[in-house]
């Protein structure tokens, strides 16, 4: 099966001085699930998976198995639940770390050697299917807050080694090139699980594409997740986007090694009807929904996603919010201070960024 999708991001930033007027967001496009795997049994499309989803590939497997298990009225044991688990926060810390050292960071040879290290570490925890011997998770874990201590990140919270990379990168984050407005925060969370994933079933890509919440496009991933734990606020800065990444990656660290709780709802299954059901997993980049209907010999039916990408890059969600009516620094720098916001939102696809004058237009 060869699937073709535009996987980028256009976002063309209108100026009218220095002043952003407005934001245009062009997404990217989507697999049309339900019309790639309408009757072909549920369970076979388990190992196609890691080619539609090559990001965040593992909360999409725990999303739709969880999803079809509800829909057939199956209950994951204690165990493979648990497993499930630790193998999302693996992969969240993973991906979280890699949107920190992609394209971002320089790094010098002991730095490269740290990401591979905590990559491959957090490779060995993140199978959900699977029970990890206690020797090597053990292992997996020591390697991981060692790489994490190579890299600068030091105990639990947003504090660096001085010196580190990630430091010096955090620090370059602090530019003043862009002051945003200050907009009313709105954060998803998992009170609103069911309306969405209700609306997700009912209308299919109509939904997913362009989702709201009673007109309401709010924000998730990491500052969500931090706005659930403490007061933000109400326009974060790139640096302070990066600093609460740094910070949930040490406190994933944490509770891999028994030494800290974690956010309730990491996984959420929902039973909508005979044959209907969803799922919900906290992932690296926000809440991510899964939603089948299956026909009597579990066969499917329909199948949707919605992934955090489509709330945060929204034409009306949080990062246009943020931009829109921004007054920006002349040249080079203002636009760098934009780039460094767009990707502290951390798209699970890449982005092209465009300025234009408004009067251009």
């Amino acid at each position: 099966m060869s699937l073709v999708f535009r996987n980028e991001i256009d976002i063309t930033v209108w100026l009218a001085g220095a002043t952003i007027a407005d934001v245009a967001i062009r997404p990217r496009s989507r697999p049309p699930l339900t019309r790639l795997f309408a009757g072909k049994p549920a369970a076979s499309l388990v190992p196609v998976l890691p080619r539609l989803f090559s990001l965040c590939s593992v909360a999409h497997q725990v999303a739709y198995l969880t999803a079809i298990e509800t829909a057939s009225g199956q209950e994951a044991t204690q165990a493979a639940a648990l497993r499930r688990v630790t193998a999302v926060v693996a992969e969240r810390l993973t991906e979280l770390l890699r949107g920190l050292f992609v394209g971002g960071i320089a790094l010098d040879g002991g730095s490269a050697g740290a990401v591979r290290a905590m990559m491959q570490a957090s490779a060995v925890l993140g199978v959900a299917s699977e029970g990890v011997p206690e020797a090597a998770r053990r292992e997996a874990v020591a390697q991981i807050r060692a790489a994490l201590a190579a890299l600068g990140i030091v105990g639990e919270g947003p504090a660096l080694a001085p010196g580190s990379a990630l430091a010096v990168y955090v620090a370059r984050c602090e530019s003043k090139g862009l002051s945003p407005p200050a907009v009313e925060p709105s954060f998803l969370t998992a009170a609103d699980d069911l309306d969405i994933v209700t609306r997700l079933l009912a209308d299919g890509p109509a939904y997913s594409d362009a989702p709201d919440l009673c007109g309401r496009i709010p924000e998730t991933g990491v500052w969500a997740r931090r706005a659930q734990r403490e007061p933000v606020p109400p326009a974060a800065s790139p640096a302070a986007r990066l600093e609460a990444r740094i910070a949930e990656v040490a406190r994933l660290c944490a509770w891999l090694h028994g030494e800290a709780s974690l956010d309730d709802g990491v996984v959420a299954s929902y039973r909508l009807g005979p044959g209907k059901a969803a799922a919900a997993v906290e992932c690296a980049r926000g809440r991510l929904y899964h939603a089948v209907a299956l026909d009597e010999a579990e066969r499917i039916v329909s199948f949707e996603f919605l992934a955090p990408t489509e709330w945060n890059f929204h034409a009306r969600g949080p990062l246009v919010r943020m931009l829109k009516g921004a007054m920006l620094a002349a040249g080079r720098r203002g636009q760098d201070a934009v780039r460094a916001l767009v990707g502290s939102f951390d798209p699970c696809v890449g982005f092209n960024l465009d300025f234009r004058e408004a009067g251009h237009a």
